[in-house]
C-alpha cells in the first residue's frame, strides 16, 4: 500500500491522480490532499478519500470552509499547510501537481523529509533544480517525471546506460496555432488559444502550449532530470501527439516511447514505477493512424520557445525570470488585459534587463518572482 500526498489535487493533474487511484484503490492510500482555493471539490475528494489532512492555500478561503472539513480531515492553510500536506509522517510520496512557483518549497521540503516526488510542476525545476537535483541525490529520493514528454523519455532510457545517451528528442504538438505567422498570431484570441488540438488540461498550461513557451519549460526540466545540456535537447514537432518523445544514442539508435494522449498513464507509471499494471482506455490503433508526421519548430514565430532556450543556457536565475514573467503574463492574457502575443513580449523585456545571479537559493528565486510580478503589474 503506498500512501500518497496530492498537492494540487482540484487541477487536471490532480483529479486524473485521484482517478487512477480510485482505479487500484487496494494499492494506494490519500494521506494529504491540497488546493489553492477549490474548497467545494476538496470538499468531495476529502468525503471519499478521507485524508489525514488537507490544506487551501488561500487562507480567505480556508477560513470560510474550516467548519465545512470538521468531522472530515483537519484543514490547514498558506504555505505552511503545503509543506505540512508535503511532509506528512507515513507518507511515501508526493504527487507536485500544484501549478506555478508555489511548488517550489513544498518540493525541498518533500525531498529533505525523504519522500519520492511524482513530479507534474515543471516550475520547480526550472526555477530550482540545482537545487532540488543534489538535494535529491543526498536524501537517496526519487524525481519521478509525470509529464507526458519526461516520463516517455524516462521510459525510453531504462535499461540503458546514461553515459550512451546521445541526445534527447523532445515532441511537441505544435499547439493550436501550429503554422500560422506572426500577424495572424496577433489576432487569435483566448478561446482561440484555449482549443488544444489533443490534449485536455488547464487553462495556464493550455496557454502555454498555444505560445509554445511550455516546451521551452520542458527543455529546461529535461536539461535538469536527464542530466544534458540545453544543446542536446532537440525538439521536434509531431502533430499527432503519439510519439510522446525519444532518445538518441551513440551508435544512431533511437527508442521512442508512443501511445494515445492520456495523461493517466505517465501518472501512473509514475506511482507503481518500476511496475506496469492494466490502465484502461483508447490504446493506439496504427491502422487508423496511418502516417505520423515531423516538423521542424517555428523558432521566430514562436519566440517563447527561443526565449527560454537563451534563459536555460544563461542559467542560474534567468529561468525564474522567463518563468515569473510567463506566469504574470499569461494571467494577464487569461483576464483579457493584454493580447496573446504581449506574452512574449513581456518575457523579453523582463529577461533583456535582468542580471543573473549565478547559484540563487530559494529565497533569492521568489525575491525575483515577487519582483517580476511587481514590475509586469
Amino acid at each position: 500500500m503506498k500512501r500518497l500526498s496530492v498537492l494540487g489535487s482540484t487541477g487536471s493533474i490532480g483529479i486524473q491522480t485521484l482517478q487512477v487511484v480510485r482505479a487500484n484503490q487496494e494499492d494506494f492510500t490519500i494521506k494529504a490532499l491540497a488546493v489553492n482555493t477549490n474548497a467545494d471539490a476538496l470538499y468531495e475528494q476529502a468525503k471519499e478519500f478521507h485524508p489525514e489532512v488537507v490544506c487551501i492555500y488561500d487562507k480567505k478561503t480556508a477560513k470560510a470552509n474550516r467548519l465545512r472539513f470538521r468531522g472530515v480531515s483537519r484543514l490547514v492553510s498558506g504555505m505552511e499547510g503545503l509543506i505540512e500536506c508535503a511532509t506528512l509522517a507515513g507518507t511515501d510520496m508526493v504527487v507536485g501537481a500544484v501549478v506555478g512557483m508555489i511548488g517550489v518549497r513544498p518540493v525541498i521540503e518533500a525531498v529533505k523529509a525523504g519522500k519520492d516526488i511524482a513530479l507534474a510542476n515543471k516550475e520547480t525545476l526550472v526555477t530550482a533544480g540545482h537545487i532540488i537535483m543534489p538535494l535529491a541525490k543526498e536524501k537517496n529520493v526519487r524525481i519521478l517525471p509525470v509529464d507526458s514528454e519526461h516520463s516517455a523519455i524516462f521510459q525510453s532510457l531504462n535499461g540503458e546506460k546514461r553515459s550512451q545517451l546521445k541526445r534527447i528528442l523532445l515532441t511537441a504538438s505544435g499547439g493550436p496555432f501550429r503554422g500560422m505567422n506572426k500577424e495572424e498570431l496577433k489576432k487569435v484570441t483566448l478561446a482561440d488559444a484555449l482549443k488544444h488540438p489533443n490534449w485536455s488540461m488547464g487553462k495556464k498550461i493550455t496557454v502555454d502550449s498555444a505560445t509554445m513557451v511550455n516546451k521551452g519549460l520542458e527543455i529546461m526540466e529535461a536539461s535538469w532530470l536527464f542530466n544534458v545540456s540545453i544543446d542536446d535537447i532537440l525538439v521536434v514537432v509531431q502533430p499527432q501527439s503519439v510519439i510522446h518523445s525519444m532518445v538518441e544514442f551513440v551508435d544512431g539508435a533511437v527508442i521512442a516511447q508512443m501511445g494515445t494522449p492520456d495523461m493517466r498513464l505517465p501518472i501512473q507509471y509514475a506511482l507503481y514505477y518500476p511496475d506496469r499494471v492494466y490502465l484502461s482506455g483508447e490504446r493506439l490503433d496504427f491502422f487508423k493512424l496511418a502516417h505520423i508526421d515531423f516538423e521542424e519548430p517555428d523558432y521566430d514565430t514562436f519566440d517563447g520557445l527561443s526565449l527560454a532556450i537563451s534563459a536555460g543556457k544563461l542559467g542560474g536565475s534567468m529561468p525564474t525570470v522567463f518563468n515569473a514573467a510567463n506566469e504574470c503574463a499569461v494571467s494577464r492574457f487569461l483576464d483579457g488585459q493584454i493580447g496573446f502575443t504581449d506574452i512574449t513580449h513581456i518575457i523579453r523585456m523582463m529577461m533583456e534587463s535582468h542580471e543573473v545571479i549565478k547559484d540563487p537559493d530559494v529565497d533569492e528565486i521568489l525575491d525575483i518572482q515577487n519582483e517580476i510580478y511587481q514590475r509586469i503589474g
